[in-house]
């Protein structure tokens, strides 16, 4: 599959077995993992078996996830679709990074450019994201991006022994433009499996 999203210094594309060594590294540290509900990774293993789980999830329309390459440091994280509905042509954007790459403009490209296949061959007409409520950055990172705050979700996300609220974000297909994430090219190269397009068939109701 050479699915992919080439921004100005991101290219997103499919993780393979290759990658597993860095996404090791990168998701082993605790605190990039620390609002998850996996991790932080012990073994390398547990990288090659997320990466095997993903054809499977691709070609059943249940999520997409995308590895972050750098042009200049490689893999740099993971970011991706999920919580995917036809019936609603909605989904749920996360994305995570190693500690280096904090701060430094990539998860806005990142948002960009997955918001661009979201929106565009995959037929999304809704594009939401979760943040833990304690997790300011998170927060400002999706309000500076131009995703709209709709409200607190009690007790949604269950990590560790912990039942957390979550924040709700989203933008919908007619708002991106509008937002600061238009003016961050990408060009998408390669073809979705059809079941990631959610765009209603020609001669077909939406």
């Amino acid at each position: 599959m050479d699915l992919g999203v080439i921004g100005p210094t991101l290219t997103l594309r499919v993780p393979n077995e290759r990658d597993a060594p860095a996404l090791f590294r990168l998701a082993s540290d605790p605190e990039v993992t620390r609002w998850f509900s996996w991790g932080p990774y012990q073994r390398e293993e547990e990288a090659h078996a997320y990466i095997r789980r993903l054809p499977t999830q691709r070609a059943s329309g249940e999520q997409l996830d995308l590895l972050v390459v750098h042009h200049e440091h490689g893999p740099i994280g993971i970011t991706g679709i999920s919580e995917l509905s036809r019936r609603d042509r909605r989904g749920m954007v996360g994305t995570w990074f190693g500690r280096d790459h904090w701060g430094t403009g990539a998860n806005r490209e990142s948002k960009a450019l997955v918001a661009r296949l979201a929106f565009g061959p995959m037929g999304l007409q809704r594009l939401g994201a979760y943040t833990n409520v304690e997790n300011g950055r998170s927060e400002a990172a999706l309000r500076g991006a131009g995703f709209r705050h709709e409200g607190i979700l009690r007790r949604w996300h269950r990590h560790g022994d912990r039942q957390l609220d979550v924040g709700m974000w989203s933008i919908l297909r007619e708002e991106f433009e509008q937002t600061p994430l238009a003016g961050i090219p990408g060009e998408i190269r390669g073809t979705l499996p059809r079941g990631l397009v959610f765009a209603p068939e020609e001669g077909t109701a939406a």
